[in-house]
């Protein structure tokens, strides 16, 4: 790097009275990588802002949102547990998020607090990059019935697949996200008795639960004898970056497709909502392979 590319670099990293703060909220929020991917976004593009990790718990959750507006924090980032119950303290929800119910975005125009969802615009953007450009027509199957998966249900209803089954321990629980995602897509939901019948049948099974996370690496929600050479498995976990889920997959003759692509593609979304400019995307995978390696 050279002296004057050094000074530069001094000069945006530097907080001062005009620093704006951006964060994430989570319980728990110690692992996550996103403090790291925003400050680099941040650094590449000149924002003079900083972003940093709260752990919030839920009886907290209120209070920090007042916080946000009495601060004048400009954008925040929600996970898991707070991504439905932070909604009641918002302005205005996105539609794409009030379709979803789940906030994972909220920008601060001057004490006004609007809520979006990224996750699952942010998950098909990678899956279709990375895995299977083209999701018209497929049939999709989505294991687990949580917050993550009703955003990547509702991103994938837009992409005119054939069919989207989600399969849930809990089958209730399927069965109402499915009813919930009106449109012209088939969705229906079932319990995870029928996994390996859906399963034989799907061109691109999806795992949307923390099943295979770290540090629970030996486990695997499915058994990739179930699964049609030459599927897509995909999988939104990205620490470790092959979970055994892919792993076993690969070896079976199937494509497979991490989860590292959507934790960035979720990231840059936000950063273009607070921001108004370009999220400079490939710096910011940089640094999370860095930091998991």
């Amino acid at each position: 790097m050279t002296a004057a590319a050094e000074s530069k670099a001094d000069a945006i990293q530097r907080v001062d009275s005009h620093t704006v703060l951006f964060g994430v909220i989570g319980d728990p929020i110690r692992h996550s990588k996103s403090p790291i991917m925003m400050n680099r976004a941040f650094r590449e593009t000149g924002v003079n802002g900083v972003y940093t990790a709260f752990h919030i718990t839920a009886d907290k959750l209120g209070d920090f949102i007042a916080g946000v507006r009495a601060m004048g924090i400009r954008g925040v980032n929600v996970t898991i547990p707070h991504k439905q119950d932070v909604m009641q303290y918002l302005d205005h929800i996105d539609e794409s998020a009030a379709a979803i119910g789940a906030v994972n975005t909220i920008v601060n125009n001057d004490g006004v607090l609007t809520g979006y969802n990224t996750d699952g615009i942010g998950y098909v953007r990678s899956l279709k990059e990375e895995a299977e450009p083209q999701l018209a027509g497929k049939h999709i199957v989505v294991l687990g019935a949580g917050g993550a998966a009703r955003g990547i249900v509702y991103a994938l209803t837009k992409e005119a697949p054939a069919t989207i089954i989600i399969a849930n321990r809990t089958e209730q629980r399927a069965v109402e996200l499915a009813a919930s995602m009106n449109g012209e897509t088939s969705v229906t939901g079932v319990g995870n008795d029928q996994l390996q019948q859906v399963c034989a049948k799907a061109d691109i099974i999806i795992n949307t639960t923390s099943t295979g996370m770290f540090p629970n690496v030996d486990e695997s929600p499915v058994d990739a004898s179930w699964l049609r050479h030459g599927a897509v498995a995909s999988d939104i976990i990205y620490n470790p970056m092959k979970t055994k889920f892919l792993a076993d997959a690969e070896r079976a003759g199937c494509r497979i497709h991490g989860g590292l692509g959507m934790f960035i593609y979720q990231g840059a979304y936000a950063f273009e909502y607070w921001t108004g400019q370009p999220a400079p995307a490939a710096a910011m995978r940089e640094t999370v392979l860095e930091a998991l390696r």
